[in-house]
């Protein structure tokens, strides 16, 4: 009953602007304010602040540099072996299955097809057919950085504005469609395995997303998509490379062709994984030459 209540008041309370007020808040840099902020954030997730490159809360100028923050070097180990994939974040599988055709499961009895998702790029949706999904929820206190499940080329990203629905467990059960009515950033790669498609879902209380190519990208009153400027990205990125971060939690969706790969069998729903681990095999006869 609590949950669709939830939904329902998503349905009619200004989270666009609810979001805009977040965003403001996260970015208080007064003293006082800001370690408050911090601090009870690190009580109420009981956060593990050892891994943590800087210190807490000295450290940082504000809130959301705290929660956009870097590990100590080696804190996520990325599996070196050349036939696995590795998940891109800290998280909890939501979906770890093949795609039902151009269908991708959201939840029981929800679908959303991959021409909704992509929004744009309708040629390359055709690739992933009968492919492979994994989609990882991002609680608070996850680490919030996205990082290369594998070695590949960036060749192109566009940004999808939409709705900001929470992609909480209750929302994802409730609401149909949602990562494809969601605003999102859609990154198309190019690898030895051929196309790898990585979307980063907005969400409510999600403030902006950023790369380290396209700087922060802040949701868009215009409801166009937006091919981004990549040509400061470097030419070859390798498995664990940061491709970027989400201001506030979230949810990402890794795309894999048909017969490229076979995720691990622990990957259920409700399995929390971290990055660099291997999440799946890769098909040793599917590789080929980089273009």
């Amino acid at each position: 009953m609590l949950a669709r209540l939830f939904v329902a008041l998503q349905h009619i309370l200004p989270c666009h602007w609810m979001t805009a007020v977040v965003y403001r808040v996260a970015r208080i840099r007064t003293i006082a304010v800001k370690n408050a902020l911090i601090n009870g954030f690190v009580r109420l997730y009981d956060v593990n602040v050892d891994e943590i490159s800087l210190h807490v809360p000295a450290d940082f100028a504000t809130f959301n540099d705290f929660f956009i923050r870097e590990l100590k070097s080696g804190a996520r180990p990325v599996d070196t072996d050349s036939l696995s994939i590795a998940s891109p974040v800290d998280g909890t599988i939501s979906v770890a299955t093949r795609l039902d055709a151009h269908s991708i499961l959201q939840a029981k009895g929800l679908s959303y097809s991959l021409d909704e998702l992509f929004a744009i790029d309708l040629d390359e949706a055709r690739a992933y057919t009968n492919g492979s999904v994994t989609t990882i929820y991002l609680a608070p206190y996850n680490y919030h950085r996205v990082h290369m499940p594998i070695d590949g080329v960036l060749i192109a990203a566009h940004y999808v504005p939409g709705d900001l629905f929470s992609v909480n467990e209750a929302t994802v059960r409730l609401v149909p469609g949602l990562f494809r009515r969601n605003e999102r950033l859609v990154m198309h790669f190019e690898t030895s395995h051929g196309p790898v498609a990585l979307v980063f879902v907005g969400a409510l209380n999600v403030g902006s997303i950023s790369t380290p190519w396209t700087g922060e990208i802040r949701p868009r009153k215009k409801a166009v998509v937006e091919s981004l400027d990549i040509s400061s990205a470097p030419r070859a990125l390798k498995k664990g490379d940061l491709l970027g971060w989400f201001n506030m939690g979230s949810t990402v969706i890794l795309l894999l062709p048909n017969g490229v790969a076979t995720w691990h069998e622990s990957l259920r729903p409700g399995t929390p994984v971290r990055i660099g681990e291997a999440i799946a095999s890769l098909h040793n006869g599917a590789a080929r030459e980089m273009p």
